[in-house]
């Protein structure tokens, strides 16, 4: 644990016995530590402060339970407890986080630049579900070509399962997964191998079941904005200053004591800040201190596409590393689909889209958004492709079908195969979502584990939020079709493993893929600034990445539909230049389960494949 952070909230063990506690209750007059020991209550006072905490030490050893009983009545576990064995509802467990010994002091952190993300999520990855049952699976992940995981929230949720956004318990890694220091064993043991590990958190609203804060100060949230999800944090009205701090210690909190190289901020466009300085800049400067001399990476989610997310903090913005850009995950859902509907309804889904997405960064840059009927976006071409991460798949987006298809199951394994080519040979940062680079067969679907009305209520509004797609609605409304939900989801989301060894093909894609992002001299330096692209008609397209005197260019094709024949040819970008082109990788290639299309060389008319992309290089062979 770095000594520029030190948790002050909650109960820190300070040796020899004793503990530290500390909260904030301004609404409460006296607040008393309730310690389970041997069988019986022990009540303790703490001391208020001018400033509305309660502190004060007392004999209280590492695994003791606890809770805070508030003005002599109802006790509650600590809004910064460490670990909740027992759920959000139980007591909270005192836990000494320098008991762990790391074994990774030469661990550097990780940088922005060259970053593959796989985002995964811990309860469905494997059979047990465990912290601890991940870490078999992160030399294969290694050697794929990731180079950071992204765990999905572990913030203690209520039930046996959950996505994690449901979270309450913010500082307590969710005792469904295993204890505090089994998910820092996940982090060691992913530094051990060379991968860099990445938390999900969420800083805009908690969980509506085991949610207590209010029991502790009204302040916490604010009616003044609004969430799809609950209510929103006060980060800038009245009694603002300690929530900052508790979310800015919770997030310097994951970064110090259990080593993450980063953070992934949820739904940062609901962050609602209009404080001198946005909370989210604190973050960015108080977890980089935190981190000490490990370097780490901050990405945003970013409904918005918010440019000023990345802009430095010496120029007023709040100092991130990279945005989540929807933009192309939107565009290829509909030229996979056919249908542009609901968030998708702006989009076409065709080459243009695609090389724009390449060359710009994203589509939607401050234009005119039928959708959301209004204007849409910020100006993303002044970043840097490092800071605009990409994706095919996350989450959200799978979930976002009826019944949670993979990108293979709705496109077909030859669309998938080029697009996969595109998306990951673009320069900027690819995100993969856990199974992906194996064509995985399971689903990933919406699935929470709350008391009964509640479940009832969150299976309404997701089969609601289902309905924005008319191709969802009729069957839901009109078919009788329901998505599963619950145990039967949760279930039917856990990846089949043994299919990495049954789908080789598109694993060495992947694998293929990602080692020419990684080692290709060319491709490897290629900013969205430096490759020139153009369509070759409304399905097909091209990109130049240029090399210099001792390397030669590229040239990267895809092709949405069926065989193009290019009888002419007045694309300057296909110029081959007195030389011809080579072939380097196509995803039609039989090793991938392709049919093995020849490629064009220029020196004659172009034909094109149908559904696929290939990588050609100059030379003279």
């Amino acid at each position: 644990m770095t000594e520029k952070f030190r948790l002050s909230l909650g109960a820190s063990y300070r040796g020899r016995g004793r503990t530290t506690f500390r909260v904030w209750a301004p609404k409460r007059k006296t607040v008393e530590v309730a310690l389970e020991t041997r069988g019986t209550l022990e009540l303790h006072p703490l001391e208020r402060g001018n400033d509305g905490y309660f502190a004060g030490e007392h004999d209280a050893h590492p695994g003791t339970r606890y809770r805070f009983r508030l003005d002599g009545r109802d006790s509650f576990p600590d809004p910064c407890s460490r670990y909740q064995p027992q759920g959000p509802h139980g007591p909270s467990e005192i836990v000494d986080p320098g008991r762990f010994a790391w074994s990774d002091d030469q661990w550097k952190g990780l940088s922005p630049k060259g970053q593959v993300v796989y985002e995964l999520h811990v309860g469905t990855y494997t059979p047990e579900g465990r912290y601890l049952s991940l870490i078999p699976h992160l030399p294969a992940l290694r050697d794929l070509g990731i180079t950071a995981i992204e765990l999905m929230p572990v913030h203690t949720f209520p039930g046996r399962f959950n996505w994690g956004y449901d979270g309450v318990a913010m500082f307590a890694p969710c005792a469904v997964y295993g204890t505090p220091d089994e998910l820092r064993k996940l982090v060691d043991e992913g530094h051990r191998v060379g991968l860099g590990m990445i938390l999900d958190v969420v800083h805009n609203h908690l969980g509506p079941d085991g949610n207590y804060l209010r029991q502790f100060s009204d302040s916490y949230f604010t009616d003044r904005y609004s969430t799809e999800w609950g209510e929103p944090i006060n980060y800038d009205g009245e009694n603002a200053g300690p929530v900052r701090d508790f979310f800015l210690q919770n997030a310097c909190y994951w970064i110090a004591e259990y080593h993450f190289d980063g953070l992934r901020l949820d739904a940062t466009q609901n962050i609602y800040d209009h404080s001198p300085r946005h909370i989210l800049a604190d973050l960015s400067e108080r977890t980089r201190a935190a981190a000490g001399n490990r370097k780490i990476v901050l990405f945003a989610e970013s409904e918005t596409q918010e440019i000023s997310l990345v802009t430095p903090l010496s120029e007023g913005g709040r100092g991130l590393d990279a945005i989540w850009v929807d933009d192309f995950h939107h565009t290829t859902r509909v030229a996979i689909t056919g249908t542009a509907e609901a968030f998708c309804s702006d989009y076409a889904g065709d080459a243009q889209e695609l090389l724009a997405c390449a060359l710009f960064n994203g589509l939607y840059q401050g234009q005119w958004y039928g959708w959301q009927k209004r204007l849409r976006g910020t100006p993303l071409w002044g970043a840097s492709a490092g800071q605009i991460l990409f994706f095919l798949q996350n989450h959200d987006q799978i979930a976002n079908h009826l019944h949670g298809p993979r990108l293979h199951q709705l496109a077909g394994d030859a669309l998938a195969r080029a697009l996969t080519t595109y998306f990951l040979l673009l320069p900027q940062t690819p995100l993969l979502f856990m199974g992906q680079e194996f064509f995985a067969s399971s689903p990933f679907l919406y699935f929470t584990d709350h008391a009964a009305d509640l479940q009832s209520k969150v299976k309404s509004g997701r089969e609601e939020f289902l309905c924005l797609f008319p191709s969802a609605r009729r069957q839901l409304e009109v078919e009788g079709v329901h998505p599963l939900s619950g145990e039967e989801a949760f279930r039917a989301s856990r990846l089949r493993l043994e299919e990495r060894e049954q789908h080789v093909g598109a694993l060495t894609l992947h694998r293929e893929l990602l080692r020419l992002r990684r080692e290709d001299p060319v491709i490897s330096r290629a900013t969205s600034n430096s490759i020139r692209g153009e369509t070759l008609g409304p399905n097909a397209l091209v990109l130049r990445f240029p090399g210099d005197r001792t390397l030669s260019d590229r040239l990267l094709v895809l092709n949405l539909k069926g065989t193009v024949e290019l009888e002419h040819c007045p694309y300057p970008l296909l110029s081959a230049a007195g030389s011809r082109w080579l072939p380097v990788i196509s995803s039609d290639d039989r090793r991938f389960g392709g049919r093995g299309a020849p490629l064009p060389s220029g020196e004659g008319p172009w034909t094109l494949p149908g559904q696929s992309a290939f990588l050609l290089r100059l030379g003279d062979g």
